[in-house]
């Protein structure tokens, strides 16, 4: 599939702008964005990177790495996604970013995620939901979770999110209300968010070598 990354990532060029500021997301989709914005680096005002992961690889092409709160509201953000359902609404979190990400989305107006074929679903769940707890609250939201969905929640053990925090993801579901769902979870005391990108989902979804998906 990195062929078909590859493509998404190169057309999500198309909707960068002279002197934007671009809201930029993780994992090995975006990778290959970031390598396409470094060979127009000089077109564009900087970047917001949603983890040290990006950050490290922008940096590397010379590209300016801005903090959010410096900067006007973003006109773009590019991210890739985990899953992503006919509405345009995803899981995110496989690379533990899923926070940041969420940030930078909400603090953007337009939203173009980049897939490979295989992220596509009918419905949301096959992927692991990936939740962000605080350290001390893993448990209690992990029984929260099962009493309220089914999912069988697990802990990626091992891995702290740049926030310093753990992640649960839950297993076994089958995401009929991605909204509801995304509400009810950010409710439980010790969330600090959940990988559901459906209240603000993509404005704009481009599959490695499909037309863009558009509103």
């Amino acid at each position: 599939m990195s062929g078909a990354k590859r493509l998404a990532a190169e057309k999500a060029i198309d909707y960068i702008e002279d002197g934007m500021i671009v809201g930029v997301g993780t994992g090995s989709t975006v990778a290959y964005f970031i390598d396409a914005l470094g060979r127009i680096k000089d077109r564009i005002g900087g970047a917001v990177s949603s983890s040290e992961q990006s950050t490290a690889r922008l940096k590397q092409h010379g590209i300016e790495v801005l903090d959010l709160n410096a900067t006007a509201p973003l006109h773009l953000y590019v991210d890739g996604a985990d899953e992503c359902d006919p509405h345009k609404r995803l899981i995110k979190g496989g690379g533990a970013a899923l926070t940041r990400e969420k940030i930078i989305a909400e603090a953007s107006t337009k939203f173009v995620c980049i897939i490979d074929p295989a992220k596509r679903v009918d419905v949301l769940g096959r992927f692991p939901l990936p939740v962000e707890v605080i350290p001390m609250a893993r448990s209690l939201v992990a029984r929260k979770i099962l009493a309220m969905t089914g999912g069988q929640p697990a802990w990626r053990e091992g891995v702290v999110t740049d926030n310093g925090n753990w992640v649960l993801d839950i297993h076994g579901l089958r995401i009929v209300d991605p909204v509801a769902m995304e509400q009810a979870i950010n409710q439980i005391p010790g969330v600090v968010s959940v990988g559901l990108f459906a209240r603000r989902p993509a404005d704009v979804v481009i599959v490695g070598g499909e037309p863009p998906i558009l509103l």
